[in-house]
């Protein structure tokens, strides 16, 4: 296998000559060689979603170049269609906030962006910046939350609730034919009083009737999005009018109502909505 090198604050860095990603993500590659359980592809789209999304946030608020947002787009949009999985090989086990896999987008971005622009990874100097472009008004502390926001409120409603709904209406049905059905119900491990299989059944579907109503309650909360918080959720170093023009950004992109977080404390520093979530 053949090399290049790549360097960052505590230095040089070998990193397959023919990987997309940068010097942070070989570092935790290499520190963290525990388990096999890589991040999530929906996270790493829900990045590419986000980045997208902040690209165009920031050349609507002219801080960055046109042609960087349109080529940072790009990018993302490949990765979206599963063509730059092999890019992204780190586990979930690293540091607290996220930001190696941050950074593995980030860098991941910008040397496709430069090799798309004409360039070749072996270059010093690259177009595209993966911190100051890539990443461009966004923090780690920000980005991975928005991400699990995205990832988990798209699994939920592209897959999670339309296949309960299916799994719902089916029993449904089976209720409706077994009405007449009678059995003994059972309790304690005996024989107990008759029903039939079609009232057994409809229990099943109240259940799931009463999880779906419960589940689509959580979606409120896990819309708001933490982007642009920044590093502890004051907005440092985010231009005026950001947070909610990413988030619209990302709303349109995905298709799904995000919106920005009220209070971006609450967003960064408890993951409170994803409990909840998770828990029904």
């Amino acid at each position: 296998m053949s090399f290049r090198i790549e360097k960052d604050t505590m230095g040089p860095v070998e990193i397959p000559a023919d990987k997309y990603w940068g010097a942070q993500t070989e570092r935790s590659r290499n520190n963290f060689k525990i388990g096999g359980n890589l991040m999530p592809k929906e996270v790493i789209y829900a990045f590419a979603i986000l980045k997208k999304a902040a690209a165009q946030a920031n050349y609507e608020l002219k801080v960055l170049p046109k042609e960087k947002c349109e080529i940072i787009s790009k990018v993302c949009d490949e990765i979206l269609t599963g063509a730059l999985d092999n890019e992204f090989p780190l586990v979930v086990w690293q540091t607290g906030s996220g930001t190696q896999s941050n950074m593995n987008v980030n860098e991941v971005v910008a040397n496709r962006a430069h090799v798309l622009l004409g360039g070749k990874l072996m270059d010093e100097k690259k177009e595209i910046h993966p911190n100051d472009d890539v990443n461009k008004s966004q923090s780690s502390n920000d980005t991975f939350p928005t991400a699990m926001s995205i990832a988990a409120y798209k699994m939920i409603v592209e897959h999670t609730i339309p296949n309960v709904e299916l799994l719902k209406n089916t029993l449904d049905a089976k209720a409706r034919a077994y009405m007449n059905v009678v059995k003994i119900g059972r309790t304690h491990l005996m024989d107990a009083t008759p029903l039939t299989l079609g009232q057994e059944f409809s229990g099943y579907v109240s259940q799931l009737e009463h999880g779906i109503k419960a589940l689509k309650n959580t979606l409120a909360h896990l819309s708001e999005l933490a982007l642009g918080g920044s590093a502890v959720g004051t907005g440092l170093n985010t231009p005026n009018g950001y947070a909610v023009l990413v988030a619209k950004k990302i709303s349109e992109i995905s298709g799904l109502p995000f919106i920005t977080a009220e209070n971006k404390f609450e967003s960064l520093a408890s993951h409170d909505s994803m409990v909840e979530a998770s828990a029904h």
